[in-house]
């Protein structure tokens, strides 16, 4: 997304027309904001990938008869989402922040995106190799001998590659509708498909699973197509331009997607024979804990953008009210969604999917949701004051605590995982506040490029 204060007059970015819709008291004028252009289009796309993702889990398991049948597929689903935003999120964030600073200049930005795509190319094609090259250990250790849904990941690996960088290029030139398409179509595509499979009679999970693989290439083309992709020529780029954080983004971006999805990858890698319908209903219950995580998306897209700008005019003692009010809200929206896990989760999660979950169980992974949503709070903090490697550290040192307790906590299946992913989100959310206080003491002050980066973190896909 663009930076609020690198600004054409004609041509806002995505963050600074959020930031407007929640204009407060730090602006002079008292009259009321007109909903700003874009609001609408990008809450429309983060919406509807929401809620397609519900729908997809539905229809694909009532279409294949039953969780086991289902089990490969949501299998397939966190491992992409470990994956693909792990890998592509920090290209999508500099090639983002590189646009945003070359539309300020009036420079054109074609030279960038040429970098950064051959950037994803390289990324995408060690990772592929690496997934091919250990693909007899993933396929029997984690897809059971599936070996059609070992080739639906490394598709779906790489569809991501080209809608990733389509989503930085449209949220650097300020093209809010392109944006939303991309990310809503990858959703409603996936259902879509996902119908189409069932209502002709498909029974094995193979289709569906590649029904997950190719469904973001639809968004992508269909903007392409329509030139929203479109950029002018421009003085050459460097390398230092497009990479300058990129190390140390691609290793927190990497942790922290992969601790995001850690619970049901490692239930499908630890379970018996006998649990992999349970393994699967877990992952009905890690999906619904992340209901807050939704939330929090919304919230961070509309506040975050207003204290960058408190930040770039130096307001600091306001930037740290405007935060402790973002953290008040983020608590709020973590506690209420752990009381109704705990309270009404079980019922849900019975009436959604037929699954059978304990409170317990329910309310451990809203509380291991709830405290990742947190740390990544405090981690976009310390990356807009400039702690790239920081973050990258904490969420390293969160995926460390997982892989740790997870091994020596609890022999019982879902106890030893609801324990690691709860202890691992502490630890990182210990870290960030430590490495918060640091830079704070340390007088550390945004700049445009570690806000932007800031803005944009969210390495996880609904």
């Amino acid at each position: 997304m663009s930076s609020p204060w690198i600004v054409e007059r004609h041509s806002h970015s995505l963050a600074d027309n959020l930031a407007d819709l929640v204009a407060t008291s730090d602006e002079q004028s008292s009259s009321r904001v007109p909903l700003p252009e874009g609001t609408i289009p990008v809450g429309v796309g983060l919406l509807v990938a929401g809620l397609a993702s519900f729908a997809f889990l539905r229809v694909g398991k009532n279409a294949l008869g039953g969780d086991e049948p289902f089990s490969p597929v949501l299998s397939l689903w966190f491992a992409t989402f470990a994956l693909a935003p792990g890998f592509f999120l920090p290209l999508e964030q500099e090639l983002g922040r590189a646009l945003s600073a070359r539309r300020a200049l009036g420079h054109g930005t074609k030279p960038v995106v040429r970098k950064v795509v051959t950037l994803g190319l390289g990324l995408a094609t060690l990772v592929t190799l690496v997934v091919l090259a250990t693909s007899p250990i993933l396929t029997r250790s984690y897809f059971d001998g599936d070996w059609v849904m070992l080739a639906a990941l490394v598709v779906a690996f790489a569809s991501y590659a080209p809608v990733h960088l389509a989503r930085g290029i449209a949220s650097g030139s300020g093209r809010f509708k392109a944006y939303a398409i991309v990310m809503g179509a990858d959703g409603a595509v996936r259902v879509i498909l996902c119908i189409a499979l069932a209502v002709i009679g498909v029974k094995t999970a193979g289709p569906y699973g590649m029904a997950v693989a190719v469904a973001p290439l639809l968004g992508f083309f269909y903007v392409w197509a329509r030139g929203a992709l479109h950029t002018e020529d421009g003085p050459p780029a460097t390398w230092k331009e497009v990479t300058p954080n990129l190390g140390w983004l691609l290793l927190g971006s990497v942790f922290a997607a992969g601790l995001v999805n850690a619970g049901p990858v490692a239930a499908n890698l630890l379970k018996d024979p006998s649990q992999k319908d349970l393994v699967t209903q877990f992952g009905y219950g890690v999906l619904l804990s992340r209901i807050p995580l939704f939330l929090f998306q919304a919230v961070q897209a509309a506040l975050l953008p207003r204290l960058s700008r408190l930040a770039a005019r130096n307001e600091l003692d306001e930037f740290k009210r405007g935060f402790r009010k973002l953290l008040i809200l983020v608590v709020a929206v973590g506690v209420t969604g752990t009381v109704g896990a705990f309270a009404v989760g079980p019922f849900i999660i019975r009436k959604m999917y037929g699954a059978d979950l304990s409170a317990r169980t329910m309310a451990m992974l809203a509380i291991g949701s709830a405290v990742y949503m947190l740390a990544l709070a405090l981690a976009q903090a310390v990356i807009a004051l400039r702690g790239h490697a920081l973050v990258g550290i904490g969420w390293g040192s969160g995926m460390v605590t997982f892989l740790l307790v997870t091994w020596l906590s609890s022999d019982d299946l879902f106890r030893r995982i609801e324990y690691g992913l709860v202890a691992s989100s502490a630890i990182a959310l210990c870290a960030f506040w430590l490495a918060l206080r640091y830079k704070l003491r340390s007088g550390a002050e945004p700049t445009h490029g570690s806000m932007m980066d800031a803005i944009t973190d969210m390495p996880f896909e609904s």
